[in-house]
């Protein structure tokens, strides 16, 4: 329930509403960049469907504030970068934008970017701090928040 309403009203609604998802020509006249949206946005829906199985069946949980994870989630796409979910629907809408040229788009998805940061480094980060600790921490030391890694990292794995 929480996959489909939160990301799909940031992630498709919004978008919608915004753009009508009319086509218009493509930025800077290249065709090129449709291809690059697609290819965001196939990068973007799958990883997005993993990292909230992994809530429920890795941290059984969910990323809805009402029904926190038991354990820390660092299996999976979060072995590459701590905040996959978010990265998913940057590269959804950020897809959308070059796929439909739409500047409206491109717009949003920077504001959207701009409020999962400050979310994510002034509430998320220090919540999770206070609760899984030093676990944590080793974490945040070796996946970085936003730019995946090239390998995942070994301490993800399910012992």
């Amino acid at each position: 329930m929480w996959l489909l309403l939160a990301p799909g009203l940031v992630a498709v609604l919004v978008p919608w509403i915004l753009s009508g998802w009319k086509l218009q020509p493509p930025f800077f006249a290249l065709a090129a960049l449709r291809w690059v949206g697609c290819l965001l946005i196939l990068f973007g829906v799958p990883v997005l469907t993993e990292a909230f199985a992994r809530f429920a069946l890795y941290g059984r949980g969910t990323p809805a504030p009402y029904m926190l994870t038991e354990r820390l989630v660092i299996t999976g796409s979060y072995r590459y970068v701590r905040n996959p979910m978010y990265v998913a629907i940057i590269s959804t809408v950020l897809g959308q934008a070059l796929l439909l040229g739409q500047r409206a788009l491109l717009t949003y998805a920077l504001v959207l970017w701009a409020s999962f940061h400050a979310f994510v480094v002034w509430y998320e980060e220090p919540s999770l701090k206070r609760r899984f600790g030093q676990q944590y921490e080793t974490y945040c030391a070796a996946v970085r928040r936003w730019w995946p890694r090239t390998s995942p990292w070994p301490g993800g794995t399910i012992v």
